[in-house]
């Protein structure tokens, strides 16, 4: 580093605006950048510039290979004129932002290469082979032709997607192809700004324990790989498309119970779609047409796009991201709205009421719908014959509504609870297909029937933020198969001559009004990652008396002790916090994995009489919602700041 940058560096610790391992780090990714200039120029605006902040936010770590892989920005607060270079299509940056806490070329070579050490250990004897797909992001390909090219380079065999795929499609081929490992670039449903690295491992799940931990360890050690490696001993890139897309969409027809009535009455109902400018594009129509049911795809979101132009954020949480598409749907006078994610892993949905307007539904309602439906056609169809419901379950998270447990238990199955995050389901299905001895070639009844007599059947899964799963063949969320899944709900309901809407009220008169709500404390950045650790630890190591006013009955702490789930695994630990408030409320604390988030979840129940005003009950029950989250967001601002 030259004299003038390390004094500049060396006064900004001093007076606080850059720190300690920031400066560090900056140093390290200097000097060993020789290779490429453009690393060191950008480093050299950003120091002339005085972008303190910037680059306490690119450096004050090495991005994490967490127990998913690695997520962070892949363009900047401030792009350098040096990352800008010549701008790519659509306006991109012609380079990813420099920094050992950003997703650029150096820290995707390292995961990879990490990954495939790992795979070289665990598979003695064999020569390591994993399956690259990749979102519509920036920089998504170029990661994902990098990460093919590492894997040859160690004499691998590399499958690569020829085009962008989802997420549920990689988990798919991953078994379809006898890989070793997957990995989906991909950010999901994050800004435009970021990007990620998402494995999975030869099960076709995202990576759990003990797996998690020994590939952290073998990237950790990886020092200087190889910024352009090329095929050696035997190691190929091997291009793959339509022969996994037919097979993936051949297996989602296994999700349709009422197949009869679907291809009768599909016709009759009007669907809206909206790729948010993703990969749901290259299968969801598709899929709807091979049913009988012709959707209708929002024009300006159809083509991908890593800008996301037409949403603040591709997130079909957000109402905002649905907007066009009910636009679109009230001009057609359409049924429903269906909006998936860049990855399609999520699925969000607005459903046409009685006055012809449109409603958002939440996940943990769009989920009790589709557990509801299917256990009841499934065992209308005979796929569960009476007595056979014990060798049956569902399978939510913590944080996801305890109505499916309601809905579960009232039909004689049993509900699996697990940790944030769909890896944990994936890992349920593993062991579920192990104590069924594995399905081989079995059609998928037979392989049904033997796991209702030799293991457990999976009949659904889901978690409140908007991912849901209906088959052991793809082990993560899937936004195909839920459009598929909801769509024969709604096509079934309209059939009875009811919507969706009167089906979710039915559900609630049966089994109790159960209402959530998410409050999500945003704090980016150096400062921000220090904020949202401190606070909750700080409701970790001193938990509120009262809660809102109400009074804390107890705490659980996933971090400390043992928890066991109703089969009897222990549940990993992990730093979340429930708070049980009483009479059918509770509260859950935990920081995000993915996003500068710290997540609360508010969790209220009512019984409600059978004459009595559903409506007002649940204004009602969303009004003691609201004030327990205004009364959080101040609580835990003070935690935040050390207060």
């Amino acid at each position: 580093m030259a004299k003038a940058w390390n004094e500049a560096v060396e006064q900004a610790v001093k007076t606080g605006q850059l720190s300690e391992d920031s400066a560090e780090n900056i140093r390290r990714l200097e000097v060993s950048s020789k290779a490429s200039p453009m690393v060191g120029a950008s480093i050299k605006e950003l120091i002339d510039a005085e972008q303190w902040g910037e680059l306490n936010d690119r450096f004050f770590r090495t991005l994490a290979f967490g127990t998913g892989g690695l997520r962070g920005r892949t363009i900047g607060k401030v792009v350098t004129k040096s990352e800008l270079g010549r701008p790519a299509a659509l306006g991109r940056p012609e380079f990813p932002a420099v920094g050992t806490n950003c997703m650029n070329y150096g820290n995707v070579s390292r995961a990879t290469q990490g990954l495939v050490n790992y795979l070289k250990k665990n598979f003695p004897g064999q020569t390591p082979s994993v399956v690259f797909a990749h979102d519509t992001r920036h920089f998504s390909r170029e990661f994902a032709e990098l990460s093919a090219r590492t894997v040859a380079a160690a004499g691998g065999t590399a499958y690569l997607f020829a085009e962008d795929r989802s997420t549920p499609e990689l988990s798919f081929a991953v078994r379809h192809l006898g890989s070793q490992a997957g990995v989906e670039i991909t950010a999901s449903h994050n800004p435009p700004h970021d990007n990620g690295y998402k494995v999975y491992f030869s099960d076709g799940a995202q990576i759990v324990e003990p797996h998690a931990s020994g590939i952290i360890r073998e990237v950790e050690v990886v020092k200087e790989p190889e910024q352009d490696p090329q095929p050696k001993n035997g190691g190929k890139v091997v291009i793959v498309g339509s022969e996994v897309d037919k097979a993936y969409l051949e297996a989602l027809k296994e999700l349709v119970i009422e197949g009869q009535m679907l291809k009768k009455e599909g016709g009759k109902l009007k669907v809206v779609y909206s790729p948010l400018h993703g990969t749901g594009i290259r299968i969801v129509p598709a899929m709807l047409n091979a049913v009988g049911v012709q959707a209708s795809v929002v024009p300006l979101q159809e083509k991908g796009d890593g800008r996301f132009p037409t949403v603040k954020s591709p997130n079909p949480e957000n109402g905002e991201a649905l907007a066009l598409g009910i636009e679109q749907a009230k001009s057609e006078k359409a049924d429903l709205v269906l909006a998936t994610d860049p990855d399609a892993d999520r699925m969000g949905v607005a459903l046409r009421n009685s006055s012809g307007n449109y409603e958002l539904i939440t996940g943990n309602q769009i989920g009790s719908l589709l557990a509801a439906y299917r256990i009841d056609r499934m065992r209308a169809q005979g796929w569960i014959q009476p007595g056979q419901e014990k060798g049956c379950c569902l399978i939510k998270t913590f944080v996801t509504t305890d109505l499916q447990k309601e809905i579960a238990g009232s039909a004689g199955m049993k509900c699996v609870e697990t940790l944030t995050g769909f890896k944990y389901i994936g890992e349920k299905l593993g062991i579920y297909e192990k104590q069924a001895g594995g399905r081989g070639k079995m059609g998928s009844e037979d392989w049904r029937k033997r796991r209702i007599e030799k293991s457990t059947f999976f009949v659904f899964g889901g978690e409140e933020s908007y991912g849901y799963s209906g088959g052991d063949f793809v082990r993560d969320k899937d936004a195909n198969g839920a459009v598929l899944m909801f769509v024969e709900a709604a096509a079934w309901a309209k059939a009875q001559g009811r919507d969706l809407l009167q089906e979710m009220d039915g559900i609630y008169r049966r089994h109790g009004l159960y209402l959530e709500k998410l409050g999500t404390l945003e704090m980016p950045g150096a400062e921000g990652a220090i904020q949202i650790a401190r606070a909750v630890e700080s409701y970790q190591k001193n938990p509120p008396k009262e809660w809102g006013g109400r009074r804390v009955a107890s705490v659980t702490d996933y971090e400390k002790g043992s928890h066991r789930d109703v089969d009897g695994k222990e549940i990993p630990k992990e730093r979340m916090l429930i708070f049980d408030l009483g009479e059918g409320f509770r509260v859950a604390v935990r920081a995000s994995g993915t996003e500068p988030k710290m997540k609360c979840y508010f969790f209220g129940k009512k019984k409600v009489a059978p004459q009595e005003d559903l409506g007002a009950a649940k204004r009602e029950l969303a009004g003691i919602l609201d004030e327990l989250w205004k009364w959080t967001q101040a609580d835990a601002q003070k935690r935040a700041e050390g207060n």
